[in-house]
């Protein structure tokens, strides 16, 4: 049985060498490759130099350098693609998802499930972070029906097979969680502990997690599902509204006064609209881009060399 190990990194330079040790020595009897990728990280080379240092001095770890940022769902994308092991694992750079906690992933994947995640019971993320995985989680299971009891992490192990349908996404907006929920149901989750940064703080700030979330509009339609639903029910009201008005001056010939109030309504309306002419705009551009072939990553060069090339 072989095992790959997906690590995208980003400012890793001071962490990544123990993660790869520390992993190295759990995962000791068991036949397992790495694929490092490098996500353009800003230090000027430092973690690419690291990682490929790794790549020379052991012949199963592969580093891939990526010309520009990709995102991490795109990185492990492009670290998928490279994976050659029957079971596929993805772990974070930072040391948070820890080497001695695999175990118990690879443990119940043993007993049939195709997927399964890692999930904290107690998160050592910032206050902001946890507060944006209780909005992800919620939204996620109303956009693309993932279970109530699913609990998922960065911290995961799959099967070749959901790999190999996972690849042939080509889409520039990745989103993992979506396109696993494509693949199989056959998915478990693990509590596992979560442990402190080793190094420095998160790469993720707010706006890298909203654009992150967006992402999941690109396996739903619920949205658009949505802006129906409401341009409906107030279309309904509005005609009830006039219906009323009308027969509220034929019968006692009230004058409906109130300026205020209809500038506010047609503030609050108009903001509706456009927000949703915004988000059909969203649509129709990712549909753009997609078909003007904008590329998912951009590999700069790759160090070491896969199982099948050996």
């Amino acid at each position: 049985m072989k095992y790959s190990i997906v690590i995208p990194c980003y400012r890793s330079s001071a962490t990544i060498s123990k993660v790869v040790t520390m992993t190295m020595q759990e995962m000791t009897g068991k036949e397992i490759e790495f694929i490092l990728v490098n996500d353009c990280s800003p230090d000027e080379g430092k973690t690419y130099h690291a990682i490929k240092v790794l790549s020379e001095k052991y012949t199963n770890v592969i580093a891939v350098d990526l010309a520009k940022n990709a995102g991490q769902h795109n990185a492990v994308m492009a670290g998928l693609n490279y994976a050659q092991g029957d079971y596929i694992i993805a772990m974070d750079d930072d040391m948070q998802t820890h080497p001695s906690q695999i175990h118990k992933l690879l443990a119940e994947v043993e007993q049939g499930y195709d997927i399964v995640y890692a999930y904290y019971p107690q998160k050592k993320h910032s206050w902001y972070r946890n507060i944006g995985s209780a909005i992800n989680f919620w939204t996620v299971r109303k956009l693309i029906g993932k279970p109530k009891d699913l609990k998922t992490s960065s911290f995961w192990v799959i099967k070749r097979f959901v790999r190999d349908y996972v690849i042939q996404y080509k889409n520039a907006y990745s989103y993992i969680q979506g396109l696993f929920l494509r693949t199989t149901r056959n998915i478990k989750s693990v509590p596992v502990e979560h442990f402190e940064r080793e190094s420095g703080t998160s790469n993720y700030t707010f706006k890298a997690l909203i654009k992150l979330w967006s992402n999941v509009i690109g396996f739903s339609v619920v949205p658009l599902r949505l802006a129906a639903i409401l341009g409906g029910t107030f279309s309904f009201v509005g005609i009830f509204g006039a219906v009323f008005i009308i027969i509220r001056k034929i019968l006692f010939h009230v004058t409906v006064e109130g300026w205020t109030s209809l500038m506010v309504a047609i503030c609050f309306f108009s903001g509706i609209i456009l927000f949703f002419m915004g988000l059909i705009g969203e649509y129709i551009g990712r549909m753009f881009l997609a078909n003007n072939n904008q590329p998912q990553y951009v590999v700069r060069s790759v160090s070491g060399c896969t199982w099948e090339e050996k």
